[in-house]
């Protein structure tokens, strides 16, 4: 009888690790469609200037689309930013790969994300894209073996 599968690890979550889970789950939107919702707000804003309101709100409307057009142009540097500063940044986490599907455990948060709650495993150039019920999830090729990865990989 063959013994269970089962892998584990541990890595840190520093910058680099959260750089590379941006960079291969965000696809960036070339066009000006992110921007759509700052162009509108600036225009209300600059339409309210001519109008006969007070110029207050015509100047909120204005730097509510200049933060929103910032938002979109930083984005990445801002979720960075966001990631470093939280409560899970520089904590130690265990990655268990095993044959009821992917626990992580760490200082703050415990996870479990069964096989048979799995929709999609995407491969990308450095690890593995997981949609599930909860939402989607990164796993680094970085804190994987070959055998963790092939194992993986016969899961898609």
């Amino acid at each position: 009888m063959p013994t269970p599968y089962s892998y584990s690890t541990t890595y840190i979550l520093d910058k680099a690790h959260f750089d590379e889970c941006y960079t291969q789950s965000v696809v960036p939107d070339p066009t000006l469609k992110p921007y759509y919702k700052a162009i509108g707000l600036s225009m209300i804003g600059i339409a309210l200037v001519f109008a006969d309101i007070s110029l207050y709100l015509a100047y909120f409307f204005v730097g509510l689309g200049v933060i929103e057009a910032l938002n979109v142009k930083y984005h990445k540097a801002w979720w960075l930013m966001r990631q470093m500063m939280s409560k899970a940044a520089s904590n130690e986490v265990t990655l268990t790969i095993d044959e009821q599907g992917i626990h992580t455990q760490s200082m703050s948060v415990t996870s479990q994300i069964l096989w048979t709650d799995i929709y999609r495993i995407k491969e990308t150039e450095k690890g593995f894209l997981i949609t599930h019920k909860a939402g989607t999830s990164y796993v680094s090729l970085r804190s994987l073996d070959e055998a963790a990865a092939a194992y993986i990989k016969t899961k898609i």
